[in-house]
């Protein structure tokens, strides 16, 4: 992951070193080298991901002349992404987004004892149906919507227990298929509280700033600028439920058209795929951004 961008380009490496020294750790001969079981755990799968997206962009910023503020109208990630955008546009220094992400993955992995929560992809259910499914399978637990993704993709999130009871409530509740997600902890629901308080913290420590162009946060699914606006948001999106698919259609009515996934992987190009009016395209690959280079 990351490794094709960094033999091609000299600032993909430098991103790279950099948040090897953020970080005090060598996470890019993890990324490349493994052993895969510690670059999955959340502590290092973060930075991780976000070091390829800024390697990414940095590249076609120094080495291709793209000047984000004048071809990009709105930044926004999904869930850690959220994070990496906020770099992208300048907000987060790259350092102090490498360290917040190791304290997030650390966090949010420490709430919940590992087996104690579960997370479950929803398939064919609209949000509304997925809240109602939530609810029916809580049974004074906690269950609820973590991510909604798309038209017919929503994602719950909570005790393992609830959450196992929602799978095999889900043709009741209109989702086509419920299926356990391979997830190291119950994300963006009320177990992560004691993460969200490590992050309340963390982010008072650092230094925001007002981003090149606006992000559209996943707890409000609409633009935001303002360094403490910012702050607090990250805080709640730690709880909150990620609000991706009310992101696209606000972006939609603000007239945007084209999206472009900056980083490892294709899932965000895909769900954007189940939406009118998008034209969705993926920078990851030196081959890619090449492509993306030219277009912009």
């Amino acid at each position: 992951m990351g490794r094709e961008l960094a033999k091609a380009y000299p600032t993909a490496r430098a991103v790279f070193a950099e948040v090897d020294d953020a970080l005090g750790q060598p996470l890019s001969a993890l990324m490349w080298e493994g052993p895969e079981d510690q670059l999955t755990l959340t502590e290092n799968a973060q930075p991780a991901l976000m070091a390829v997206s800024l390697a990414a962009l940095r590249t076609l910023g120094d080495e291709k002349g793209l000047v984000l503020e004048q071809r990009v109208a709105y930044v926004a990630g999904h869930s850690l992404g959220e994070y990496s955008a906020l770099a992208a546009a300048g907000s987060l220094s790259l350092a102090d987004t490498a360290r917040l992400l190791k304290t997030r993955g650390r966090a949010m992995q420490a709430a919940v004892p590992v087996g104690q929560g579960a997370m479950a992809a929803l398939l064919g259910a609209e949000l509304a149906e997925a809240q109602a499914l939530a609810e029916a399978a809580s049974d004074g637990e906690v269950c609820a919507v973590a991510n909604d993704n798309a038209p017919g993709q929503v994602v719950i999130s909570g005790t393992r227990a609830a959450i196992k009871r929602a799978v095999a409530l889900a043709p009741k509740f209109g989702a086509r298929r419920a299926v356990l997600l391979p997830v190291s902890a119950p994300f963006h629901c009320a177990l992560m509280q004691p993460a969200a308080a490590i992050m309340a913290e963390a982010l008072g420590q650092v230094r925001i700033a007002a981003p090149a162009v606006p992000l559209i946060a996943n707890v409000l699914a609409s633009a935001i600028g303002d360094p403490e606006a910012i702050r607090t948001s990250l805080i709640e999106q730690v709880t909150g439920k990620v609000r991706w698919r009310e992101s696209m259609l606000y972006l939609r009515d603000q007239g945007v058209d084209t999206l472009y996934e900056v980083g490892a992987g294709r899932v965000l190009t895909g769900l954007a795929r189940r939406f009118d009016g998008f034209e969705a395209r993926s920078i990851g690959t030196p081959e890619e951004l090449e492509t993306a280079a030219a277009a912009l």
